[in-house]
């Protein structure tokens, strides 16, 4: 693997493959093809561009028409005009695993959608078999809950477990095998890519570091049998059959990478003094707006850490928030619920909507000894997004959601002042 985030990096499966000193130069070594994959605008700042240059044994250019592709009937798009937004708090059990073969792309279903991304939800128990994906509309953000993920991708092979995660580029090719059943998270993230925060006071360590984030090497499959090709496009599947495999790039330099991160790796930053910070310092990547300092999106994570704060009331404080939060819990029990909130569900907190411990989470800690303590064996997420997001039809209606989630903030008691006798 090679490690760093938004590093330039050169990779060739076959010695010789990389061309040296021009990107495109008349006479690609062995005949193969140069090709340009961007991720930003030519024109965006160089900081801020992205691009890889593939070498191949084909050019993609070359496929038959796409037709419309009926598979994955949960997978949608904004807008979801159907049915007004609501601002209630919703919360998910699980999505049920498939009895019958069901690989990632039809096992995907769509959760809700707003402006800067859509979240899905993938439950799969077979791999994707001389078929592969992409998406036009923004890059992938995958988190798995259950089961490991093979992910063939043009540059290369991620394998990509619980706890870890990976970052697919719009637009690039992939397939996905597994070993069993299979659920896990999905952001589609179709605003600026995502990269890491900045650290501002933190100094320059901390939270997720570059080193750990890992790409592939080069490895291609020289194979001529049909393939399909699905891809979403605005929101709609299209397919296509090409005559070889799609994975056929045998060298690649650039910046544009698929990545895979590791969430034990997370460096968590709290308090030591009182008071529980914000969550903020919990953001693995995030994508910017048009706003400085207020994320499109920033991806969340609360792992195990130490709680040692005086006097304080260590779970999340009640809140209202301009943010959106998408959450979902890989294992364990989340700090700020006691029930109902289980690995593989979800919940979601528009912006405005009022939201904090349950009553028996609130209970447990203002009786709580406040001595140093460890939250373990826990690995909770958020998506959580300037934008608000909508609801699909399916996400409303559907038997996971709970109906009785607005029964766990009932049970407070009313705060008694001291009497006034004058």
């Amino acid at each position: 693997m090679l490690t760093g985030f938004g590093n330039h990096f050169s990779s060739e499966a076959v010695a010789g493959a990389l061309p040296q000193g021009r990107n495109s130069p008349q006479h690609v070594p062995f005949g193969l093809y140069a090709e340009q994959l961007s991720g930003t605008a030519f024109t965006a700042p160089r900081a801020e561009n992205r691009r890889s240059w593939l070498y191949r044994l084909r050019p993609t250019a070359a496929h038959p028409p796409y037709t419309p592709y009926a598979g994955a009937a949960l997978l949608r798009s904004a807008p979801f005009d159907d049915m007004p937004p609501s601002p209630n708090r919703l919360r998910w059990d699980a999505l049920s695993l498939p009895a019958e073969p069901t690989d990632f792309v039809d096992g995907l279903v769509t959760y809700a959608d707003n402006d800067a991304c859509a979240v899905h939800v993938y439950a799969a128990n077979a791999s994707m078999q001389d078929r592969a994906f992409f998406s036009a509309d923004g890059e992938l953000l995958i988190v798995p809950q259950q089961g490991a993920l093979d992910i063939r991708t043009e540059l290369g092979v991620l394998t990509v477990a619980p706890l870890q995660i990976a970052v697919i580029p719009r637009g690039m090719r992939f397939s996905v095998a597994v070993d069993g059943p299979a659920r896990g998270y999905v952001c589609e993230n179709t605003g600026a890519a995502f990269r890491l925060p900045e650290l501002g006071p933190i100094g320059s360590n901390g939270l997720a570091n570059p080193r750990d984030f890992e790409s592939p090497v080069a490895a291609f499959e020289d194979v001529e049998r049909p393939f399909e090709l699905v891809q979403k496009f605005l929101g709609a599947l299209w397919s296509t059959t090409l005559d070889h495999s799609p994975f056929d790039v045998v060298a690649w330099h650039g910046n544009l990478a698929p990545v895979r991160y590791d969430l034990t790796r997370f460096n968590t930053i709290g308090t030591v003094s009182y008071d529980h910070p914000d969550p903020s310092i919990f953001t693995v990547l995030t994508s910017p707006s048009d706003t400085p300092g207020t994320a499109a999106i920033d991806f969340v994570v609360f792992p195990p850490r130490w709680m040692v704060a005086e006097d304080t009331f260590r779970p999340p404080w009640f809140h209202r928030n301009v943010m959106s939060e998408f959450m979902g819990l890989i294992e364990g029990a989340y700090d700020a619920k006691a029930g109902g909130f289980v690995p593989g569900g979800a919940s979601l907190h528009n912006a405005m909507s009022s939201h904090g411990p349950d009553a028996a989470s609130y209970a447990q800690a203002i009786a709580a000894e406040l001595e140093p303590h460890k939250i373990e064996a826990t690995m909770a997420f958020m998506f959580e997004s300037r934008h608000v997001f909508r609801p699909t039809r399916w996400a409303t209606e559907t038997p996971l959601l709970q109906n009785d989630y607005d029964a766990c903030w009932q049970n407070f008691a009313k705060a008694q002042l001291p009497r006034n006798d004058r």
